[in-house]
């Protein structure tokens, strides 16, 4: 980031407006809105940057990022993880699945946790594109095309 940027604050997040498009951020790396929903992750740095200790909703979080990786930890547990790095905007989770808005410069692998081998219905932007099932050690691993779009929502339900 120079200091040339021009940033605009659009529901809590920090935008940043570029010549051809808006890049959000979290500037905090981590926040939580009224509801619960965790905004983290910063794919704009360059050097790794984290934090620790964020407390929401009675769980404990950690967030690493920059603009190799993003990576969640909830309880010292795995959450999430994208290489290269994005931004996470809305991120809910229950027993029945995910829900959040990723965005980021260019298409990501992203790996989420939750329930060992169990079948989930995956959809991009309301758009169901198939059926994945979880590893034994509940990982699910997906794509999402990012590059010339501002952002995807990704929605995971459980069978």
């Amino acid at each position: 980031m120079s200091d040339n940027d021009v940033y605009y604050v659009y529901n809590s997040e920090n935008i940043r407006r570029t010549e051809d498009f808006f890049m959000a951020v979290v500037k905090e790396l981590i926040l939580a809105d009224e509801a619960g929903k965790i905004s983290f992750g910063d794919y704009t740095l360059n050097k790794k940057t984290k934090v620790e200790d964020f407390e929401c909703g009675g769980d404990v979080y950690k967030v690493k990022t920059f603009k190799e990786i993003t990576k969640l930890e909830k309880n010292g547990m795995f959450t999430y993880e994208s290489v290269p790095g994005t931004a996470v905007f809305g991120l809910t989770q229950s027993e029945y699945g995910m829900e959040f808005v990723v965005e980021g410069p260019e298409d990501a692998q992203i790996t989420v946790e939750l329930q060992d081998d169990t079948e989930y219905k995956i959809y991009l932007d309301d758009t169901n594109v198939g059926k994945m099932k979880t590893n034994l050690g509940g990982k699910l691993v997906l794509s999402v095309e990012l590059a010339n779009r501002e952002q995807v929502k990704v929605k995971v339900v459980k069978l």
